[in-house]
């Protein structure tokens, strides 16, 4: 499957009852098409949610985040690849890789701030 990406994105599960991050499926894609991943939140604002992600053998890196109101801010380095938006009517929050690269494979996670 030469030039296909795969996409994961995981959910981290908060510890609070009824509160809970949860993924879309996964996403395969081949480079140069958009790829839009989607966070499912339940019994949260949909605030201060960021999105990071870990490729083969690395580290975590922090791809950007949008606040409570429609800002988004994102890393240095990824400026321009990536799109963060909400649809508060269904508590979900999106990330788009703008083209897809090699380079973007990777495990994808959701994560909120605490309040």
């Amino acid at each position: 499957m030469t030039g296909v990406q795969r996409f994961l994105l995981l959910a981290l599960i908060s510890a609070a009852q009824g509160q809970s991050l949860t993924s879309s499926e996964p996403v395969v894609s081949r480079p140069g098409q958009p790829v839009t991943l989607s966070c499912k939140v339940e019994g949260l604002a949909l605030a201060w949610l960021h999105w990071i992600r870990q490729k083969p053998g690395r580290g975590l890196e922090w791809i950007g985040r949008i606040n409570d109101g429609t800002g988004t801010i994102f890393a240095q380095s990824l400026e321009g690849q990536f799109s963060i938006t909400k649809d508060t009517s269904v508590n979900v929050v999106y990330l788009e890789v703008k083209s897809l690269k090699q380079e973007d494979s990777a495990v994808y996670y959701c994560a909120r701030e605490p309040q």
